[in-house]
């Protein structure tokens, strides 16, 4: 099963990076209660594995799913609870694209039998092989670095406010990593000057961020949400943009290489 849920590339560093919003595979027998518009799945993190295609030579583990966030989202608690109380959230299984409206046709929504389905037939195995490859780093090194990297449009009213900064840092405010990564990553983002940032803002990380980030354990982890428009059209056709994205990547890499230079205390 895990072969048709996620790809996995092993690398040879304590980093591992998970992209768990670049699919965009709905199985044939599931395409019939969608909307027609979500077939498009419009709300993908588009590109981000060309848009991170130097972290593999860096020796970086890479994990990417194929089934689309809109089967089952993969950053969602399995038991959904709300990751941002108070405020629009999307579920384990969404139910609504990001501007508010209905995903399934009338009456096609997953019900709850549905819902434990896809959690053990794409949720479960993806989240066992991460597990195994952070436990393997750990193993290998003493710790493991978590990079958890996202995409989303900068603007999106339905949830949240007005635009996004370009790069949105989040570590379950202080707790996913180590204070000493953190101010290193936050460092960095405050040297450039080409691109705005917040850290734990409106995105503070979601599941894989919040569930695996233990200092105590020795797994440090963060989430790095950025606005698509610094790499490709937020619109359809979504094209990557190689123009705008040569000029982030440079970085992105600069804060993995913190990541990878940073050690434990």
């Amino acid at each position: 099963m895990s072969k048709n849920v996620y790809a996995l590339h092993r690398g040879t560093t304590p980093l591992v990076l998970s992209l768990p919003h670049v699919g965009t595979a709905i199985t044939d027998d599931l395409k019939h209660g969608y909307a027609e518009r979500a077939l498009q799945v419009e709300d993908t993190d588009w590109h981000l594995e060309r848009l991170y295609d130097f972290a593999k030579s860096m020796g970086a583990s890479v994990i990417v799913p194929r089934i689309s966030r809109y089967v089952i989202d993969l950053n969602r608690p399995p038991d959904d609870t709300p990751m941002y109380p108070g405020a629009s959230n999307t579920e384990l299984c969404p139910t609504r694209f990001f501007n508010g409206d209905a995903l399934y046709v009338a009456g096609k929504a997953p019900n709850t039998e549905e819902i434990k389905r896809r959690r053990v037939a794409y949720w479960q195995p993806y989240h066992d092989g991460l597990r195994a490859e952070l436990d393997r780093v750990r193993a290998q090194f003493g710790y493991a670095l978590l990079w958890d990297g996202h995409s989303i449009r900068s603007e999106i009213p339905w949830l949240f406010e007005g635009t996004l900064p370009d790069l949105n840092l989040g570590t379950a405010n202080g707790t996913s990593c180590a204070d000493s990564l953190r101010s290193l990553l936050v460092s960095e983002l405050q040297r450039d000057s080409k691109f705005t940032h917040a850290a734990d803002g409106r995105f503070k990380g979601g599941f894989i961020t919040r569930n695996y980030g233990r200092p105590a354990d020795n797994i440090h982890a963060v989430q790095m949400e950025m606005c698509q428009s610094r790499y490709m059209q937020e619109a359809s056709p979504f094209a990557y943009l190689e123009g705008e994205a040569v000029q982030v990547q440079p970085l992105l890499q600069r804060l993995l290489e913190i990541m990878l230079a940073w050690k434990p205390q």
